[in-house]
């Protein structure tokens, strides 16, 4: 499940609240063990969910650095290569 977690820092242009609630879904998915909730726990889900993002939000806005921003398709890439070779897709 928190293979779709990302890093976020330091990319141009910058994470968009989509993927930062995306990172925030998986991460409370991973810690509750559940993918869907029940509906007796759907409302504290989506708090969770909520409240991860928002602590994603202003962590994110909080970081500094003097590296370059990463390039999205740049990382793609390598994220493509690396998979090509960990499975050999062609």
């Amino acid at each position: 499940m928190c293979r779709n977690i990302r890093p976020l820092f330091n990319f141009e242009p910058p994470a968009t609240d989509e993927e930062i609630q995306a990172a925030a879904l998986q991460f409370v998915r991973k810690l509750s063990g559940f993918n869907q909730p029940s509906q007796t726990n759907a409302a504290a889900f989506e708090q969770g969910v909520q409240e991860v993002a928002e602590a994603a939000r202003r962590l994110i806005a909080s970081l500094t650095t003097n590296a370059e921003p990463r390039n999205r398709e740049v990382e793609a890439a390598k994220a493509k290569e690396r998979s090509r070779k960990r499975f050999g897709r062609a």
